[in-house]
């Protein structure tokens, strides 16, 4: 009996085929948006922790100010000199300390000129940041001291400038410097932002200060703790040493902020993870706005096929039977949308991580979800055309025109 419900579905969908694929359209949108949507917001989610991951899971980041809603930074102490020595002399379980700032500035090289970024640092930046060489070296420490307009370039820098021949030992223009370029650094890429990571010039953190910046300041500290499990311990001594330096009294607000590398993780793990299931609802509502079309539908279909529903009655069919042939119809047409939605969606799915290079993570929930709510929607929006053509009365059915 159940068969041969389907079969007359089967056979009603086709009967007005273009009519049904029109109906179906929005259950297809539906599931093929949802299942792209999370798809997509699972791959992001996964390139931004594995950027994270490149930068180091025991990676401290100390700015001067606190970050956020009405908490101003104009006002704080910059972090010079002294802050770096005392940190390396007084901190325990690190591996390295390393000065940091950086600016935009024009790179020159004959006619040939960019806008890069210009980190001032010194070779503690290399151990924090796991930063290799293809070719050349780190700074001397003389070069260092005395503040030598030298610099490393990174991988895009050199294509741009220098095309194919070899960086090492030529000058370059940093806005109104000449910098020897001593070094290349490995090539790392996009991050998971976008952000070119080898369009950059390092230099000396004191030619940084005295030839770019003009100032002492130093914009953030990168502190790399010598082990994972111990950066809650060398974080709790950053604070505590550099209250204790910046005279902040019990009770007071820190006028610096630390940011453990996992938390700004889990914060941006957080966001895109709000951002996919927002993306996702949103999706959902095509689903609903498929289910009224097949409520539609069918309710003109019972409309057609009222003189055919009162031969049926006539001749001794039950309510149930009626009531269970449309609404198998209305179940059938939305789970071949919701088949065609889930192709559909991991289809348009695989070329979005291809396009924007991120990978693909299939989510077998969302997609057994995703189709088992089309068939929901084509038994909720379904069952009100079927119940009316059940309790059509078989005569006024047969007078029907």
């Amino acid at each position: 009996m159940f068969y041969e419900t389907v079969k007359l579905a089967f056979q009603a969908i086709l009967r007005n085929a273009l009519r049904s694929f029109l109906t179906l359209l929005g259950v297809v949108i539906g599931v093929g948006a949802v299942i792209a949507m999370v798809t997509i917001g699972k791959g992001t989610t996964a390139r931004v922790e594995a950027e994270m991951e490149k930068l180091g899971s025991n990676l401290l980041f100390v700015r001067p100010g606190q970050f956020g809603p009405g908490r101003a930074t104009a006002e704080a102490q910059p972090f010079d000199a002294r802050d770096i020595e005392a940190l390396r002399s007084q901190l325990r379980n690190v591996r390295a300390v390393a000065p940091v700032s950086r600016s935009m500035a024009t790179v020159v090289l004959g006619s040939q000129s960019r806008s890069v970024t210009v980190i001032g640092t010194d070779n503690a930046y290399f151990i924090t940041q796991d930063l290799g060489l293809q070719r050349g070296r780190r700074f001397l420490e003389g070069e260092i001291r005395g503040g030598q307009a030298v610099c490393l370039i990174g991988e895009t820098v050199r294509g741009e400038l220098f095309g194919s021949t070899d960086p090492l030992g030529r000058r370059i223009r940093v806005n109104k410097v000449s910098c020897e370029v001593i070094g290349l650094l490995e090539e790392k890429g996009e991050t998971g932002f976008g952000r070119d990571q080898d369009d950059v010039v390092i230099m000396p953190m004191r030619t940084y200060q005295r030839r770019i910046a003009g100032n002492t300041d130093i914009g953030t500290i990168y502190v790399s703790a010598s082990q994972k499990d111990l950066t809650p311990r060398v974080q709790a001594d950053i604070e505590w040493l550099l209250r204790e330096r910046r005279n902040i009294s019990p009770g007071e607000e820190d006028d610096f902020a630390v940011a453990d590398m996992q938390q700004i993780a889990a914060t941006q793990t957080q966001t895109t993870s709000i951002l996919t299931v927002l993306l996702g609802a949103v999706a959902g509502v095509s689903l609903l706005v498929g289910g009224i079309g097949i409520m539609n539908i069918m309710l003109v279909s019972v409309t057609e096929r009222t003189r055919e529903i009162g031969i049926r009655l006539a001749i001794g069919a039950k309510e149930s039977q009626v009531l269970m042939q449309f609404l198998v119809e209305a179940v059938v047409l939305s789970l071949i949308g919701g088949v065609i939605g889930v192709l559909l969606g991991l289809s348009l799915a695989g070329l979005a991580v291809q396009a924007m290079d991120i990978p693909f993570i299939l989510d077998v929930q969302i997609v057994v979800v995703a189709f088992l709510f089309s068939a929901l929607v084509g038994i909720i929006f379904g069952y009100f055309p079927a119940r009316r053509a059940a309790h059509l009365n078989p005569i006024d059915a047969l007078r029907h025109e």
